[in-house]
């Protein structure tokens, strides 16, 4: 596997697309991070961190509204490997015209779009969630 923030949002895209409730991801800082987000923006409902010996799991449960469908619409990378996309501070991309967020990576940690311009930081745009 050479890009494991991909990975992470295709587990989540392919667990909604299939309907499950909830998706394990192997677990890592940055993706605890993404986690983290995720919730505090509503798009899922919970993460707990388990415990297997080897990395660790992130085990996210999804959110759907009251028809069944996702509540993530769509979930994209933005940076890949082979082409990494920056972002300076006074350029932050909004996603659906600020209708969604977008994550960033910066040296304060990893943000929102809405963070990172509050402080004036820029960083690597990993992904747009809307």
């Amino acid at each position: 596997m050479n890009d494991p923030i991909a990975d992470f949002l295709t587990r989540i895209r392919n667990a909604q697309q299939a309907g499950h409730r909830r998706v394990d991801v192997p677990a890592s800082k940055l993706k605890r991070a993404m986690a983290k987000i995720l919730v505090d923006k509503g798009y899922i409902s919970k993460f707990i961190d388990i415990e297997d010996g080897k990395q660790g799991l992130i085990r996210m449960f999804l959110k759907y509204d009251s028809y069944g469908h996702p509540v993530i619409r769509e979930i994209d990378r933005v940076s890949k490997p082979g082409l990494r996309n920056y972002s300076s501070s006074k350029n932050v991309p909004r996603s659906q015209n600020g209708l969604g967020i977008v994550i960033l990576s910066t040296s304060q940690g990893v943000m929102t779009d809405k963070e990172a311009r509050k402080l004036n930081v820029g960083g690597e745009v990993l992904c747009t969630i809307y």
